[in-house]
């Protein structure tokens, strides 16, 4: 019977399906390693902007665009940090030329906004398609060690003489151990790229009301200033 476990059929597969093995071995590596660093540059960005969207908050009551500017710069994972203060710093820039009425600082800081949450974004999508790529291949990769595995079966059972599936089975079972493997592969690969996709969803979305309420803080600026 230790031939039929896993170990002992790895160690009788032939060069094709250790070949196969060794290419979804890599593959797995790539994707936790993807995985991984995406959880943390996710964490981070949550993590800071927590922290940050508050204090900005508040400087912004208060009318000290300067400090908000600061700490946007400082806390650089935030992915609230990376929008505003692209908004912040062209709003300021425009500000200062006496010769740009307000419609036109409020459509440049708008589309400072949206460069930055494009670009944000596609940070955030970085290495996703590598955790695609393997979740649609790697079953893939598998079933063509799998495929060659048992032509060899069949190959051995035609040169033995020999007929019957107890010719075949050791064969067969070692084969679709490619199979199988290449679906350890895929599944959480798959899990990966979906959760991730998920959260740059929400990412995306905070990083488009931050932008919006921005704008608004502007407005309700340029108003306070009129009427006084």
């Amino acid at each position: 019977m230790e031939g039929f476990s896993i170990i002992g059929m790895i160690e009788q597969a032939g060069w094709t399906a250790r070949g196969v093995l060794l290419v979804l071995a890599v593959m797995s590596i790539w994707s936790i390693g993807i995985a991984i660093e995406r959880w943390m540059t996710f964490n981070k960005a949550r993590k800071e902007s927590r922290t940050l969207a508050p204090y900005l908050a508040k400087c912004l009551k208060d009318g000290r665009i300067k400090d908000a500017i600061d700490a946007s710069m400082k806390n650089k994972h935030s992915h609230l940090a990376k929008v505003l203060v692209a908004g912040l710093q062209e709003f300021q820039f425009q500000e200062s030329d006496q010769s740009v009425d307000f419609e036109t600082q409020i459509e440049s800081a708008k589309r400072a906004l949206q460069r930055a949450t494009v670009i944000g974004t596609q940070e955030f999508k970085r290495g996703l398609n590598g955790l695609a790529t393997i979740g649609s291949t790697a079953p893939f990769v598998g079933l063509f060690g799998t495929v060659f595995g048992i032509i060899s079966a069949f190959q051995g059972m035609a040169m033995t003489g020999s007929g019957g599936i107890g010719a075949v089975s050791a064969g067969i079972a070692e084969a679709l151990i490619t199979t199988g493997f290449g679906l350890f592969v895929a599944i959480p690969a798959v899990w990966f790229f979906n959760y991730y996709v998920n959260k740059i969803e929400v990412f995306s979305a905070e990083m488009d009301n931050s932008s919006a309420e921005l704008l608004n803080y502007f407005l309700k600026k340029k108003a306070a200033g009129q009427a006084s």
